[in-house]
């Protein structure tokens, strides 16, 4: 694996990393998680900009209490160790001993030459990047700025009782908003067709149009530069929180396609599985990524089988699932619902798809 020389770009799971703290000798940083994170790269506390950093950390302190918010500085200077100059003050604030600049490294905060990227990363509860903030020369700011970013975060949710829901996975800022507006526009300048679903027929898999099933009209992306945009950002966003949810390396996708459900039109899809005819039995999970979420009215995910609860995600954000599940698309009842809607498949799903590929019918059949 190549480590990274620059910072990791927002969006991006952070790697784990196991280190020691003055208060511990071993240190998960993944069981942090499920609190807002600030990782900031110290270089040494000697350093004036890292000083100043950490004086007005100490006057902030509020800030951060491991329920909302936990901070945590990196040092590579081991008399920050030896003449205590670093200590952990619990509930809050700790600090890494990185001498052979592991953590560094993974980071990207060791530079080629030799120096260390003072910044901070602001990651979220699921130790995702949500901003890096340079620590600017003499530290001036650079807590305020941090605290500023903090208070714009969702608040905590209440504990409260887990309701049965259905096995789905709900990732939001997979896409930026000026990528969602980028392909909402490219569908106006296109047009969108209507759209059918698959079924079986004479052995055949064959795309067929019933308006009382589905009313969509779709747009394939053939845009390169922005299906490269959607596969970095699926790939590096997307993929990962699906292997840790539900252990499955997704390797392929079917399909670029903006859709949109259109309240004129009755918009909607009513419940379905997604891998039932031989033309699509390699699917394996089904995304649902919303465009512009707050923009129309109706036009909820729904799973039936698991109660009458009603799914979405904000704009950017994805609900991802098993193609295996019963779904809806209720009716969207005001405005135009714009999603992004891949299928994420492996190297097991594309032998399996190879080999049906003779069942599929072609436009010429039809």
């Amino acid at each position: 694996m190549t480590q990274p020389i620059s910072p990791l770009e927002p969006g991006v799971a952070v790697p784990w990393f196991t280190s020691s703290t003055p208060s511990r000798d071993r240190f998960t940083f993944d069981t942090a998680a499920g609190r807002y994170i600030v990782l900031t790269f110290l270089g040494s506390s000697s350093d004036p900009s890292a000083a100043r950093v950490l004086d007005d950390l100490l006057a902030r302190r509020d800030a951060f209490d491991d329920d909302r918010a936990s901070f945590f500085g990196v040092s590579v200077d081991p008399r920050d160790r030896e003449r205590q100059r670093l200590v952990d003050l619990l509930p809050g604030l700790r600090f890494f001993w990185d001498f052979d600049r592991s953590i560094c490294t993974l980071y990207g905060a060791q530079q080629p030459n030799g120096a260390i990227r003072q910044m901070s990363y602001l990651l979220d509860l699921r130790l995702r990047v949500i901003s890096v903030v340079p620590i600017a020369p003499g530290g001036e700011g650079h807590v305020a700025r941090l605290i500023e970013l903090l208070d714009a975060q969702e608040p905590m949710p209440q504990p409260n009782y887990a309701q049965p829901q259905a096995p789905v996975l709900v990732v939001p800022r997979i896409f930026e908003p000026g990528l969602c507006k980028a392909l909402i526009d490219y569908y106006e300048r296109q047009g969108g067709t209507e759209s059918g679903y698959m079924v079986e027929k004479d052995g055949k898999t064959v795309q067929v149009i019933h308006h009382d099933h589905k009313q969509r009209r779709d747009c394939a992306l053939d845009d390169p530069e922005l299906r490269r945009h959607c596969m970095h950002r699926i790939t590096t966003r997307l993929v990962p929180e699906l292997r840790k949810a539900f252990q499955f390396q997704a390797t392929r996708m079917e399909r670029y396609l903006v859709a949109c459900y259109d309240a004129e039109e009755g918009g909607h899809f009513r419940p379905h599985r997604d891998n039932t005819t031989k033309g699509t039995a390699h699917r394996r999970f089904a995304v649902s990524l919303f465009l512009n979420s707050g923009e129309y009215e109706g036009g909820y995910l729904r799973f039936p089988e698991f109660g009458r609860s009603h799914y979405s995600a904000p704009t950017g954000g994805a609900v991802v699932f098993s193609c295996s599940l019963l779904h809806e698309a209720t009716p969207v009842t005001g405005g135009r619902r714009y999603m992004f809607l891949p299928f994420l498949y492996d190297e097991e799903g594309k032998r399996i798809r190879d080999e049906n590929q003779q069942y599929l019918e072609r436009p010429e059949e039809q």
